[in-house]
């Protein structure tokens, strides 16, 4: 198997960062990202961890109520349990892992939030051959659905995937819908895209020109929905839909997203970490939507795996 280039990695992740905030910033055309640039030192209380990062926020632009593109590169001497918990024989390992990760929450409730994710680790233990592995993704969560939103989110899903087999979308689609899926809800979080993990099979080559495919066709994804829909009038009970539907967000990154999991049981840095939280968020005890709303519409028809591509 070929050997990671880890410094390739770290500049293709670092670009991906600049590229998307640039077209983020101009779209939006109200706000730009603010950099925080982080650097973690040991914490004999914490798990021992170094390295650091970059964080970009952008908070009350004219489209995006919050954003924020985080890149990160630490190291440690122990994986957390999020990690060894399906890979035991990790345990014991030193680890790198570096990645970008955003979550951009607009003011419009006809946007949908949107996430994605690229990310590379590497555990090393000496006198072994070290295990390397990608993974990352992105998905999409309406508020209102729309047909053609969801039919071209998962085209260019599809396209970024085509180059690399025939089975490779519908197999990463199929495991985005079972993973983004809140349990305790028995409803999914959003309309899906691109979930994989563990991505070391085909080579360390063709595994990182999968993962720029994917990092690189986020925007191509995205931008066009919001251009679309940012000019849509909505109501005061729609945005209050959508604050209400902000809070199943919240819930499942706490409750089950790896990522999540993973940086908060490293003794990652939680200002970062937790950048994808919404700013504005409402739980309401046992609401119902109103039968035959849109917003029953949504949890009838859009929350519901299904072949968006051929819509």
């Amino acid at each position: 198997m070929s050997q990671p280039d880890t410094q390739a990695v770290k500049d293709y992740l670092l670009s991906l960062q600049d590229s998307i905030c640039q077209k983020l910033e101009m779209e939006d055309a109200g706000a730009v990202f603010v950099d925080d640039i982080w650097e973690r030192e040991i914490d004999p209380d914490k798990p021992a961890m170094t390295g650091g990062g970059r964080t970009r926020l952008l908070v009350d632009g004219n489209i995006i109520e919050q954003g924020g593109v985080n890149f990160s590169h630490v190291f440690g001497d122990k994986m957390p349990a999020s990690a060894t918990a399906h890979r035991p024989e990790l345990a014991g390992r030193s680890f790198q892992a570096m990645g970008v990760s955003l979550v951009i929450h607009p003011k419009n409730p006809m946007i949908p939030t949107s996430h994605a994710n690229v990310r590379f680790f590497i555990a090393e233990k000496q006198g072994e051959e070290a295990v390397w592995w990608f993974g990352g993704g992105y998905d999409l969560t309406p508020y209102y659905g729309f047909d053609e939103d969801c039919r071209d989110w998962h085209k260019t899903a599809q396209q970024a995937c085509q180059p690399f087999g025939e089975d490779v979308y519908p197999r990463y689609k199929k495991w985005c819908d079972e993973y983004f899926y809140l349990k305790h809800r028995d409803e999914q979080r959003g309309i899906g895209g691109l979930f994989f993990d563990d991505l070391n099979e085909w080579g360390f080559e063709k595994s990182f020109e999968f993962i720029k495919s994917v990092g690189d066709s986020y925007c191509d994804a995205y931008l066009p929905i919001v251009s679309k829909r940012k000019s849509l009038a909505y109501t005061e009970e729609q945005r209050d839909f959508q604050l209400y539907r902000r809070g199943r967000y919240v819930e499942y990154n706490l409750v089950y997203d790896r990522g999540t999991l993973f940086g908060l049981q490293s003794g990652g840095r939680t200002e970062s970490i937790l950048m994808s939280m919404p700013p504005l968020v409402k739980w309401k005890y046992n609401w119902q939507p109103t039968k035959d709303s849109e917003e029953a519409r949504l949890y009838e028809y859009f929350l519901k795996p299904r072949d968006w591509v051929d819509i």
